[in-house]
């Protein structure tokens, strides 16, 4: 099948973007205002040939800790300090709240028991006090996701239910608030008001701060088992071009085996769905990078996404560059797939290669495993580890973009001489290092391992 842009969803991109009414708008020239001395410094340090090593600061894990200024300024003094080229502040938690004044989201003024002061500008003292120590300040949203399962909060609970994705399980299509075992409350990327509405809060952060860079997260459908909704139903049979009369069916079935356990069995359709997903996916990733670059050009545009290619593919996402084709080597992939890569949109990737296993040769002899995201277990595979994995995200991304692998900090808990190992693999193997989170530096006390495995990445 032939992929062409006139068979997908209308490109967003052209919508016109409300602008903040009222006393948030009023509010945005006065952070503008405060912020005009603190220009994006990217123009200069972006020349750096250096590695760039970026530092993850969650919106909720940090809630409280980074509720004054002179929090802020202490932690944004050790970044400096450790070499750290860029810092990137999560400003869209997975509850669709913002940390800033939105006229298109709620605000998040409480998390866990702690409230923040309403006149505290958490995003407008961040950037000021990053500028000052020559930091590099992305703003991370969490794109598809609009409620947090476990404490049943978030748009998909209070003002927007039905923007909630459906899974196709094996008890049936079921609404993703009620699998407690989820704890991100997936939106439909097709669904067009969930893209309007993400792309409207895109416009407006990119337009009253002055950030260096975004970087999108969660850009990605829950799992294979999404989204099953009569909406997506009908936009497949439009890319497809041809009605679908045994939907789930002709995409997967659910069958039981001799010992009662349920499996998937693939349909006519099975590959066209996926790519279609992916496709949608590529077509938000095109529209969210031209709201950026038509708002201020000097923004970097990045997204933040698992390195296990083999199996992304079940979130419905192709990060690799087109040039990259998946068909010649993996089974899932139609001949048209790599028209959906969107590496070449990008300005900059940050890859989670989140194994506790370092080199390629500890990855073969590990215990097989699945990805946190997917749930897919594959057997052991040379890319399961940090340096396999900064290895095909090099192969599939083709050189079109810098790629900085990222390590996820709660993995290597009890094991500090493996994180750091991790660390300058990671520097090693890529353009540079993102540590995810802040938060576990703290909590593990490992200030020094961080300090020692960037020092060794650098020989």
């Amino acid at each position: 099948m032939n992929v062409t842009d006139s068979r997908c969803l209308s490109c967003l991109s052209s919508a016109v973007i409300p602008k903040a009414p009222g006393r948030t708008r009023v509010t945005f020239v006065l952070i503008q205002a405060c912020l005009l001395a603190f220009l994006p410094i990217s123009s200069s340090l972006h020349a750096d040939p250096g590695k760039r090593a970026f530092l993850w600061f969650d919106a909720t894990a940090n809630f409280a800790r980074l509720s004054t200024r002179d929090s802020i300024v202490y932690y944004l003094d050790r970044c400096a300090a450790l070499g750290f080229t860029d810092v990137v502040v999560d400003v869209k938690p997975i509850t669709g709240e913002v940390l800033y004044p939105s006229a298109f989201a709620p605000r998040m003024n409480s998390w866990n028991g702690f409230t923040r002061p309403e006149t505290f500008d958490f995003l407008g003292v961040f950037l000021g006090e990053a500028r000052q120590r020559r930091l590099r300040v992305h703003a991370s949203l969490n794109v598809f996701v609009a409620g947090h399962n476990y404490f049943d909060r978030g748009l998909v609970y209070s003002t927007n239910p039905e923007w909630q994705s459906f899974l196709h399980t094996d008890s049936g299509l079921v609404p993703i608030t009620q699998v407690k075992t989820k704890y991100s409350a997936m939106t439909n990327p097709v669904d067009e008001t969930v893209r309007s509405h993400e792309l409207r809060l895109l416009h407006e952060l990119v337009s009253h701060y002055p950030l260096d860079g975004v970087i999108l997260d969660r850009v990605r459908y829950d799992g294979i088992e999404a989204d099953f909704s009569e909406r997506s139903h009908k936009e497949f049979e439009k890319y497809l071009g041809e009605r679908v009369d045994r939907f789930p069916a002709d995409i997967f079935e659910w069958k039981k085996g001799p010992d009662e356990r349920p499996f998937r069995v693939k349909g006519r359709y099975y590959k066209q769905w996926l790519e279609w997903r992916a496709w949608v996916i590529r077509q938000f990733i095109r529209d969210a990078r031209d709201i950026v670059k038509r708002a201020n050009p000097r923004i970097s545009f990045g997204v933040y996404a698992g390195s296990w290619y083999p199996i992304y593919y079940e979130v419905g996402v192709n990060w690799a560059s087109r040039k990259y084709d998946p068909s010649k080597r993996y089974a899932w992939a139609t001949e048209s797939y790599r028209n959906t890569g969107y590496a070449e949109i990008l300005d900059f990737f940050i890859s989670g290669n989140y194994y506790f296993e370092l080199t390629k040769e500890e990855a073969l002899k590990a215990p097989s495993k699945g990805s946190e995201e997917s749930g897919a277990v594959a057997k052991n595979e040379y890319w399961q580890s940090v340096e396999g994995s900064c290895e095909i995200v090099r192969e599939v991304t083709k050189g079109v973009v810098p790629v900085y692998g990222g390590l996820y900090v709660e993995q290597y808990r009890g094991h500090p001489e493996q994180f750091e190992k991790a660390i300058a693999m990671c520097l090693r193997k890529s353009d540079g290092l993102m540590i995810f989170d802040v938060v576990h530096i703290v909590n593990f006390g490992w200030w020094e391992v961080l300090r020692r495995g960037m020092k060794a990445g650098e020989n």
